[in-house]
């Protein structure tokens, strides 16, 4: 009996222990469609831009405000390394090839160039409440999005949202 409840107890642990499965497998499966990954990665940015006016307002009678503002911190967080782990785990890994490089250098590195520039300002929005790269992430995604699917704008790819701010605006 003790070796069956320790073995259950090494089963259960080993399981709860073990790395969640990432959302993208990097498996062929083809069930991840990029403007699916875009609207979530600028969803990522309202909510970041949203948390960081919460906390703003929230600060001024810090407080009385402790529990929602370290809930809207760590909101905030989350949805930027959301950012930083799409682009390296969706974009890096799978979607922008090797071989871009040699059939079109300027796009590819281009296309790094935004990429890595995405991940610093995802940063920058997890180190601060400035607003500024809060906008200037979600013209890098606005930027990288065009690009990489390959035309001047990409604004007709994606619908309509609306901002933190209440202002609406097209991708």
């Amino acid at each position: 009996m003790k070796k069956t409840v320790f073995a259950l107890s090494s089963a259960l642990l080993s399981v709860a222990a073990a790395p969640l499965a990432s959302a993208h497998c990097q498996i062929p499966c083809g069930i991840y469609a990029d403007d699916n990954v875009f609207v979530t990665m600028h969803k990522d940015q309202e909510t970041i831009e949203k948390a960081m006016n919460q906390i703003n307002e929230l600060s001024k009678d810090a407080g009385k405000n402790a529990n929602q503002l370290t809930r809207w911190v760590n909101n905030k967080e989350q949805h930027a390394q959301n950012i930083q782990d799409t682009v390296a785990k969706y974009f890096l890994a799978q979607r922008v090839k090797l071989d871009e490089a040699e059939k079109d250098a300027a796009t590819y590195t281009k296309k790094l160039t935004l990429l890595h520039k995405i991940t610093v300002l995802a940063m920058k929005c997890k180190q601060t409440t400035d607003l500024e790269n809060a906008k200037k992430l979600h013209a890098a995604l606005d930027e990288f999005q065009a690009v990489y699917v390959g035309k001047a704008s990409a604004k007709a790819e994606v619908k309509p949202h609306t901002h933190a701010d209440g202002t609406t605006h097209s991708h």
